[in-house]
């Protein structure tokens, strides 16, 4: 048994701060990181981009955590859950086209998904030979109460801006890509850190007797 004073610990600065960001954005705020960082001057392009480019893999990881933590499930699982539930029953080659992902990082999305009871793989009663997923009542629980998938948040907020201010910003991060040499790694529109199938989070305990 741990120590009553374990149960409660007070949070680190940076637990507040990530705490914050979740709970949603603090309108004229700067979150605070575990330590003060000196203000960048305008002048500074260069140290600007690293430091847009630091946040947003930072907001990344703490709405990872978030989910995580409240729900259980990942970014790239939560997005599956979503794709089937506006679609219907999939098979795992239309779910990996729906959600931009490759066939065998579904295949390990959609087992870790049936080890937590939110999806199930039934044959289609048409064609026996295809084997589709279909969501469960704990997958559809959990979408109900689940926050949206943060890249779907974003494209949401990029198809209300004017089509020549999301072109520019389209033109400005490939370029960022192509200055870091990024260009030949193969990437998911997924915003998500670590393996986009990789089992991080603990199953959720099945309803069923």
């Amino acid at each position: 048994m741990g120590s009553p004073a374990g149960k409660h610990r007070k949070k680190t600065t940076k637990e507040e701060a990530e705490d914050r960001t979740c709970d949603g954005p603090q309108e004229g705020k700067i979150l605070p990181g575990p330590t003060e960082t000196p203000a960048i001057p305008a002048s500074s392009y260069e140290l600007r981009v690293l430091q847009s480019l630091r946040r947003i893999i930072r907001a990344v990881e703490i709405h990872s955590k978030k989910l995580v933590h409240s729900h259980k499930i990942t970014g790239p699982q939560l997005g599956c859950l979503a794709a089937i539930n506006e679609n219907g029953p999939l098979t795992t080659t239309k779910l990996a086209k729906a959600v931009y992902l490759s066939p065998s990082t579904i295949v390990g999305i959609v087992d870790r998904l049936e080890e937590k009871n939110l999806v199930i793989r039934q044959r289609d009663s048409k064609d026996r030979r295809q084997v589709q997923v279909h969501l469960t009542k704990e997958g559809e629980q959990l979408l109900a109460c689940a926050p949206s998938a943060l890249q779907d948040t974003l494209s949401d907020a990029l198809k209300g801006l004017p089509e020549l201010e999301q072109v520019s910003i389209t033109l400005a991060l490939e370029k960022i890509v192509e200055l870091m040499e990024a260009g030949k790694i193969e990437a998911s529109p997924v915003l998500e850190t670590g393996s986009l199938a990789s089992p991080s989070v603990d199953p959720i305990p099945s309803s069923k007797p």
